[in-house]
């Protein structure tokens, strides 16, 4: 070690974890690379009291936990420098802060944190620019503490994330109220879908539920060949179907009784979610105006901006953004390059860019059995800061698992908090700078993003480079501000700073590389580089990163001259982690791949948090019918046993075993021929593998011991997710065990390498 600590030009810091991070891994001899629980990022090597109050690496992460002092080092290193972020997360707690004062750096406008350093009780110097302000006399007093005279110890100063209530200054307009448009496709084909009655009975349900308070305002619009508005308007004893068919010159039949007061309305919005599924129930209208029905939402939200939900099962065929199929299905196993991943039409991002001006944004579900160009239609969400919903092959009798999700995902969707009428602005250490952004959004100037709507759900990627040395600094901070209307109309900036070591030495870059972050940066550049340039570039491009990152460990650490390939430890998972995302759907060739799925895949890349996005690229493994509580965690008077993860092949299998498989939004017990029929009966209540159904997906509540264990399990993988997982039971024999199988990305598939095959690839591609 002493040998390889001096190659790398000496180790600063820990010793322990760093020497751990460095350990060179030749990938050819081992196999067992993978933690026994899942991977945490790495813990930046700053000093205890800066570790205390850093920002949670699920709200903020860098691909490199230490940064490089130089761009030349940075190059030198061959990996990538960004961040990832989860702004508006769902937090347990969150320090909110009422001041008349919020105390920002005079000069580059950072907010105060706890990186800043007090020169005395009056002055304080800003830890991004380095300008040395004064702190406001109001700043004195610790609310807090109720006691004067220790601004050091304000909960702002204390807390890398907090919240402001911000003043009329934060305000272009009063805050407007919370305000919800949802648009309808009842055509043939939705009719058909079925999926009318359970967003009817969804929004019943969850009426009440609706982010907001007395002011709200709700709306809907129905759309075939025609455009349908309701008046809802208090008084009326029924609502009133308004029909506007001159789809090329959409105009609004009323404009004060189409966006209602929830609270005074309510009972005409009842009487028109509970006659709507009847009312186009013999629909023979086969034709969809969703561009025209677009139009018509954007001119009813405009006057206060708002959030539209949209739902759409098929090609829209007439009036504005109408599309003709682009897909040849012969071609969706091409190994060449794949056609039409960017849109046909730039009249879905225009809209989306007038909707963010008005402060609208849009939501798309997409419920849908044939092609429907997402790749056109899903700019009028990346635009507008919406999310995107896909249910490929929807139907409510004959897909009982996309209704399950598609009523699983709508509850959480309708009961979410919501920000609206948002700007984000994301700062950093005077040096550095931010050149590329990945999510949903608008780009308003160099560094600020438009924000429509802002969801807990939706996570942003920033490439970033290092302009000017950072040689006079020790530390490098990024601070995001959040700047939104919450749903009670209250103007509020949520901030959060992070604060990491700059260091000079190679060796403390590789030991604080974050291989999960740079999987995902790399992921969002790739998706962007497949839609500029061709699939088969984004493709080349992510296996040279691993060639590069492999040549510059070997040629930098000279003198351990080891065949084979060689990775420091700290990035050992990155060559399983790049084959895995090229086996994605997203990036995949060779496999037969529906174009709109494709595209689904790419837009989930650019918007989920990195914990969701890094079990759909590579879930986690475990085998549940041996588990132990030998390590296990004791939660309340709860067990949860903790299961080892295993590597994604089948040889980590056995059919005497059950194993789970946990994707993220979906978790899969696989349940081998001979398994032990204990485990069947005790927590499937099933009396033996023959008997468990084909189609089952719940886990029954059985009063055995090894049935409290698998549920506190998976609760347990539950709880840290916002959303509800679903679970389906496979068996050895089913045809559902080829979708397992499938995520199974070091075994080799019909059109991709294995594991090994992948490392010899690297290895041939090295040597040229």
């Amino acid at each position: 070690m002493s040998q390889l600590s001096a190659a790398l030009g000496g180790l600063s810091g820990v010793p322990e974890l760093e020497v751990e991070a460095l350990r060179p891994v030749n990938l050819l001899q081992e196999r067992n690379l993978l933690p026994p629980r899942p991977l945490e990022g790495p813990e930046p090597n700053l000093t205890p009291d800066l570790k205390k109050v850093n920002c949670s690496p699920q709200t903020f992460r860098c691909t490199l936990s230490s940064i490089p002092q130089t761009q030349a080092l940075l190059n030198k290193a061959r990996l990538p420098l960004g961040l990832l972020l989860h702004p508006f997360r769902d937090l347990q707690q969150l320090p909110v802060i009422t001041s008349n004062t919020i105390v920002r750096c005079r000069s580059c406008r950072t907010y105060i944190n706890p990186f800043v350093t007090f020169l005395d009780q009056r002055r304080w110097k800003c830890n991004l620019c380095y300008r040395v302000n004064d702190v406001p006399d109001e700043f004195m007093y610790n609310p807090v503490t109720r006691s004067y005279g220790e601004p050091h110890k304000r909960p702002e100063v204390q807390n890398s994330t907090v919240e402001f209530i911000a003043s009329s200054d934060y305000m272009l307009r009063p805050p407007q109220p919370a305000a919800y448009l949802f648009v309808l496709d009842v055509s043939h084909n939705a009719v058909e879908a079925g999926y009318l009655k359970y967003f009817c009975e969804s929004l019943l349900e969850n009426l009440d539920k609706l982010p907001g308070d007395t002011r709200t305002r709700v709306g809907f619009l129905t759309f075939d060949n025609t455009i349908h508005f309701y008046n809802l308007q208090e008084g009326l004893s029924q609502p009133q179907m308004l029909v506007v068919s001159d789809i090329d010159d959409v105009f609004i039949p009323s404009h004060d009784s189409l966006m209602v007061n929830l609270k005074e309305s309510k009972e005409l919005v009842k009487d028109l979610l509970t006659s709507l599924p009847a009312m186009f129930s013999q629909s023979r209208e086969t034709h969809s105006a969703l561009g025209p029905a677009l139009q018509a939402a954007f001119k009813l939200m405009s006057p206060t901006g708002g959030r539209v939900t949209v739902f759409q099962t098929q090609l829209p065929t007439l009036g504005a953004g109408a599309l003709q199929s682009r897909e040849d299905p012969n071609q969706r196993s091409s190994t060449k390059g794949v056609q039409h991943l960017g849109p046909a039409t730039d009249f879905y991002k225009k809209l989306a860019l007038d909707c963010s001006g008005q402060q609208i944004g849009v939501d798309l579900f997409l419920l849908s059995s044939q092609y429907a160009d997402l790749a056109s239609l899903s700019c009028i969400s990346r635009y507008s800061a919406g999310s995107i919903y896909y249910y490929p092959s929807f139907h409510h009798i004959h897909n009982p698992a996309q209704l399950e999700k598609f009523q699983r995902d709508l509850e959480r969707y309708l009961t979410r908090k919501i920000g609206f009428e948002a700007v984000m602005r994301i700062r950093c250490t005077k040096g550095l700078s931010i050149h590329t952004f990945h999510g949903n959004f608008f780009v308003r100037s160099t560094d600020l993003l438009s924000l429509a709507n802002v969801n807990p759900d939706s996570a942003f990627a920033v490439q970033m480079s290092i302009e000017d040395s950072l040689a006079d600094s020790s530390l490098a901070c990024f601070q995001a501000a959040l700047l939104y209307t919450s749903s009670k109309g209250k103007r509020r900036i949520r901030v959060h700073t992070m604060c990491l070591p700059v260091v000079n030495q190679l060796s403390d870059v590789y030991a604080g590389a974050d291989v999960q972050a740079v999987t995902c940066l790399l992921a969002n550049m790739a998706i962007d580089r497949s839609i500029s340039s061709n699939l088969s570039d984004a493709r080349d491009a992510l296996v040279n990163a691993v060639v590069d990152l492999a040549s510059a460990y070997k040629s930098n650490v000279s003198n351990l001259q080891q065949a084979g390939l060689v990775l420091p430890a700290a990035m050992s998972l990155f060559p399983v982690y790049i084959l895995s995302l090229l086996k994605q759907k997203a990036l995949r060739t060779g496999t037969s791949t529906r174009l709109d799925e494709r595209v689904f895949a790419m837009c989930e890349f650019k918007t989920q948090p990195l914990q969701q996005l890094m079990r759909m690229v590579h879930p986690d493994l475990y085998r549940l019918d041996n588990m132990s509580d030998q390590g296990a965690l004791h939660l309340n008077d709860t067990v949860v046993p903790q299961p080892h993860l295993l590597h994604l092949s089948a040889e980590r299998l056995s059919r005497d075993g059950a194993f789970l498989m946990d994707c993220g939004y979906v978790f899969y017990l696989w349940i081998g021929k001979s398994c032990n029929e204990m485990f069947i009966r005790d927590v499937l209540g099933c009396p033996n593998y023959a008997s468990i159904p084909p189609n089952m997906s719940h886990i029954p509540d059985l009063e055995t011991l090894l049935s409290e264990r698998v549920r506190a399990f998976l609760d347990w993988l539950q709880d840290n997710r916002a959303f509800s997982s679903m679970i389906h039971v496979v068996k050895d024999d089913a045809s559902a065990k080829a979708t397992f199988f499938q995520h199974l990305v070091e075994d080799r598939t019909d059109s991709a390498s294995s594991y090994y095959e992948f490392l010899q690839h690297v290895q041939q591609q090295m040597s040229k």
